[in-house]
């Protein structure tokens, strides 16, 4: 069972590098990710449908949707911050912001 998860993450991982390269974005990193956050969507949601039931995948596409929101968040404060502060500090900012964001939908929510 193990080996199958590291299977899984060999193929991700490779997609994930070649969608980075071929993308035509002077940003490969933040192109690729977002070319393949919707591949990767489809691909767990479809593992989703066969291993839950409707209830836990109900459960599962509403948390989905506060984590792309999250991703939103992280990905918008880096671009904003960015006008007044240097670039690491601007990550790592957002990084905050966004780890306060999912606690507080973890604790609000859960």
């Amino acid at each position: 069972m193990a080996w199958g998860y590291i299977i899984k993450f060999i193929i991700g991982g490779t997609i994930f590098v070649l969608m980075s390269y071929f993308s035509k974005s002077k940003i490969l990193f933040l192109s690729g990710v977002i070319t393949f956050i919707p591949v990767m969507t489809l691909i767990n949601m479809g593992l989703q449908i066969r291993h839950m039931n409707v209830e836990e995948f109900r459960t599962t596409e509403f948390d989905g949707i506060f984590g792309a929101f999250g991703a939103v968040v992280l990905i918008f404060s880096v671009f904003f911050l960015t006008n007044w502060l240097r670039p690491v500090n601007a990550v790592i900012l957002s990084a905050g912001i966004y780890l306060i964001y999912m606690a507080s939908c973890k604790y609000l929510l859960g």
